[in-house]
């Protein structure tokens, strides 16, 4: 790389010796610092510690080099948030990568990795992570603290296993493990919440995970395995599954609750040993993709399977019938087609225990939601993205059994009594509204454990949470608030985390430094001058040792 490149900030370009009349307001170079810098697909062997002289980058991009390792000064680029360092030769990284803490995209494939820093968590930012194509047979634990990774790649490495830990990722969409020599995967899997796709293709893997929590799953790969068995179980719960790829197994059967996929829409069986299906496929309503070919099946003719989806469906409809044991009985009335209540889903509320009305855009939450749920007990609640001005009130009826409730994304002003009374609560999810105070009868939600108050309209921090003693986690970013009282925070033993990023904190009190069970303070985007940024970038155990040595004594 030219020096000059490295330089850029702190040299007076040539023209400038040329032509003396720039005035002030032309003077470019003095009033911008370099903030993306792309080097890809040249030849480099190495980068230079000068990359230290470029501290405002935002993006670095140096794929399709030659280079066989980092530069440690990497580290000090506190405002990078893209690196691509792909298809290289890196076969290790630099501890120091790990203190860029305001990264949110790190490429790191097609390079020789064989194995990662322990302290990856660190980099608690991060929404995209592409370790794929390299050698790496084990992950960190410590990866379980990217709690904010969307997308994660790990596919071609040679991985065993995976940590359970990486159950903890809450808001990991896209999870990509093709071609590694899994032979199971761990049953906590099945609790990431957020989870949309799945790709498990070309592994060892004998059967299928369980899926209770995968609510949002859309698509599931898992082809190329030695998965034999198919059961019930590892299907009932994924009523968000659109695509359902298991082609190149050993399975024999085909559970009829595969019809309890109302939302499928591709179904690859390919090249298994399944030797008859349920006929009640047919009446699968988004079903546009079925392949079966490659299977011993003795009820459908070769020919058949040459004409296409549609023919094959109306084929099995067409047998629905032989199903049937005796002429006169009624076809049995599953959870999914009760006609009165076609607009609520009571196998979600019956097996999940979930009420959801979300991204509706509805003013109010219509009242057979509430009237469906009857007896059944409810614990999980979300009517996030409507224009609900209010919090429904019949929410009160749920307070036995209700411990989880998202609010987000409505048009809420103001917490009611009724959300006051739901003794069970754990979690409350009320992110992007229009809440500008917290009532002091929130004091009664004694369990309440994570409160998520992003994005709404406080000035103030809420007094009532200092008396939640429950409370583990709090997230009050993008707001407006100008204060925290550190004495009340010390006396809340539980609490891990506080997010109060881009609020108007106008200076952090010394004293927060003896709130010793923070594991994770954010403090970015407020208008304070100390702790400085360097200071945050290394993290909450810095943050909160400079604010205890700033204590008077």
């Amino acid at each position: 790389v030219p020096e000059h490149v490295w330089r850029i900030n702190l040299d007076t370009p040539e023209e400038a010796h040329q032509n003396l009349s720039f005035g002030a307001a032309d003077r470019w170079w003095e009033q911008t610092d370099l903030t993306k810098l792309i080097l890809a697909s040249n030849k480099l062997q190495c980068l230079s510690e000068d990359v230290k002289l470029l501290p405002a980058l935002t993006v670095l991009d140096v794929h399709d080099n030659q280079l066989t390792s980092l530069p440690s000064a990497l580290g000090q680029l506190e405002n990078l948030q893209k690196l691509d360092v792909s298809h290289n030769k890196l076969k290790s990284i630099p501890e120091e990568l790990m203190q860029l803490s305001h990264l949110k995209s790190l490429l790191l494939h097609h390079n020789e990795l064989s194995h990662l820093p322990d302290g990856f968590g660190q980099l608690v930012n991060l929404e995209e992570l592409d370790l794929s194509n390299n050698h790496l047979t084990d992950i960190p634990t410590s990866f379980a603290l990217l709690i904010n990774l969307v997308r994660l790649n790990l596919a071609c490495n040679q991985l065993k296993n995976l940590p359970a830990d990486i159950s903890a990722m809450k808001s990991l969409r896209q999870l990509d493990c093709t071609k590694n020599y899994l032979e199971t995967v761990p049953s906590k899997l099945a609790t990431m919440a957020s989870l949309e796709q799945l790709y498990l293709r070309k592994n060892k893997l004998r059967s299928l995970p369980e899926f209770p929590s995968c609510k949002l799953l859309k698509e599931l790969h898992a082809g190329e395995n030695q998965i034999e068995i198919l059961n019930a179980e590892n299907l009932k719960h994924l009523n968000s599954l659109s695509v359902l790829e298991l082609r190149d197994n050993k399975i024999k059967s085909v559970p009829d609750e595969i019809t309890l996929l109302q939302k499928l829409e591709r179904l690859d069986l390919a090249n298994n040993d399944i030797s008859r299906l349920p006929y009640r496929l047919g009446n699968l309503p988004q079903l546009k993709f079925l392949a079966l070919e490659g299977n011993p099946l003795r009820t459908i003719r070769r020919d058949l399977l040459q004409k296409g989806t549609q023919e094959l469906l109306k084929y099995l409809r067409s047998k629905i019938q032989d199903d049937v044991t005796s002429p006169n009985e009624e076809p049995p009335v599953t959870a999914m087609t009760l006609p009165s209540e076609s607009r609520i889903n009571m196998h979600a509320i019956t097996s999940l225990k979930l009420l959801e009305y979300s991204e509706k855009q509805a003013a109010v939450i219509p009242d057979e939601m509430f009237n469906a749920v009857r007896s059944n007990p409810v614990a999980t609640v979300n009517f996030s993205k409507n224009q609900l001005n209010e919090i429904p009130p019949r929410i009160v009826e749920l307070k036995d059994s209700v411990c989880d409730v998202n609010l987000g994304f409505n048009k809420i002003s103001s917490i009611s009594l009724e959300l006051c009374m739901l003794h069970k609560l754990t979690h409350l999810d009320i992110r992007n509204n229009f809440l500008t105070s917290l009532p002091e009868e929130m004091e009664a939600l004694t369990r309440l454990q994570v409160i998520n108050l992003s994005f709404n309209r406080f000035k103030v921090f809420p007094s009532v949470l200092y008396h939640i003693v429950a409370l583990e986690t709090i997230l009050l970013s993008n707001n407006q608030v100008g204060s925290i009282d550190p004495l009340q925070l010390k006396k809340m033993e539980k609490l891990g985390t506080l997010d109060l990023q881009n609020n108007d904190l106008l200076q952090v009190p010394p004293e927060l430094g003896n709130c010793e069970t923070l594991r994770t303070l954010l403090l970015e985007g407020n208008p304070f001058r100390t702790p400085r940024a360097a200071i945050l970038a290394k993290g909450t155990a810095a943050v909160l040792e400079y604010l205890r040595s700033r204590i008077p004594t």
